[in-house]
């Protein structure tokens, strides 16, 4: 069955590249191109990326985009360029607060210490990510929301948008690439993003993101390893003790030369379930 994906990520090579998820990015949509999707991928427009270089046209509909963060009525904007040697469209979102001044490390400083914003940054992203759809005149049947910077998509998507008619019946997926310090969120994060968490999030005052995702995805696939063991650190989240059926497990995503086409076709089959 052919899809309309939307790829939602925070690196895809050569534009932005700090782990694995960069090449998985750029190679792994351009596979699922090839097995006939219609594929879209969204990235912030960092402010070292090269508007000159990598061709980053203007596109008038996609000018201001308005949505609701914190509170406050809010503007975000997108250029459209494609993977370089490919024709995969990427959708550059710009915000000069939130992504023009960050680092080619994005996640932190350059003395290493970890962004106290990440979350708030990424619970921005997600929100205005799904505002942009209708800009588009294009409707995904999925969201494809990568590792933890996307992983409050399908809850910003369940309690934001899906009642709205253009929305409904999307569909969300959630990858897990990796499980470290930067996962974990302030509860406030969500509030701003202008989410009800509190049946999940009680009292506490921060969550490992994967928790919210496992809560509100359709799907959740692990990308796993077997050094790190990824899969059996997940697993033992409390929120995935009860949706252990959501859970698709794809190996070989750690080797030093992963085959991505053999990890997109396995994500394809993950996809597939979802209308079977």
């Amino acid at each position: 069955m052919s899809l309309k994906l939307f790829y939602i990520t925070t690196e895809i090579t050569p534009f932005a590249n700090t782990y694995s998820l960069a090449d998985f990015s750029a190679k792994v949509p351009l596979a699922l191109q090839s097995m006939g999707h219609d594929v879209r991928t969204m990235l912030p427009k960092y402010g070292f990326v090269s508007q000159r270089k990598y061709i980053l046209r203007e596109v008038i509909r996609l000018r201001e985009i308005p949505f609701t963060f914190d509170g406050t009525d809010q503007m975000a904007s997108a250029k459209s360029a494609f993977i370089p040697k490919t024709r995969v469209q990427v959708y550059f979102l710009e915000h000069d607060h939130w992504f023009k001044p960050l680092t080619n490390l994005l996640y932190k400083a350059k003395n290493g210490r970890v962004l106290g914003d990440n979350a708030e940054r990424y619970n921005f992203y997600a929100n205005a990510s799904i505002a942009t759809l209708p800009h588009l005149f294009w409707k995904p049947d999925i969201l494809i929301c990568n590792d933890w910077q996307t992983s409050v998509i399908p809850a910003v998507y369940r309690q934001l948008y899906a009642d709205q008619d253009f929305y409904k019946d999307i569909k969300t997926v959630v990858l897990i690439h990796s499980l470290d310090e930067y996962s974990q969120f302030e509860v406030e994060s969500y509030r701003k993003a202008g989410l009800d968490l509190e049946k999940l999030l009680g009292k506490k005052k921060k969550i490992n993101a994967f928790e919210v995702a496992a809560e509100f995805a359709d799907a959740v696939v692990i990308l796993d390893d077997e050094k790190k063991k990824l899969s059996q650190k997940i697993m033992k989240l409390d929120a995935f003790k009860k949706a252990k059926k959501k859970v698709t497990l794809i190996k070989g995503a750690d080797s030093e030369n992963p085959d991505h086409q053999q990890l997109a076709a396995s994500l394809n089959d993950a996809l597939q379930k979802l209308y079977s």
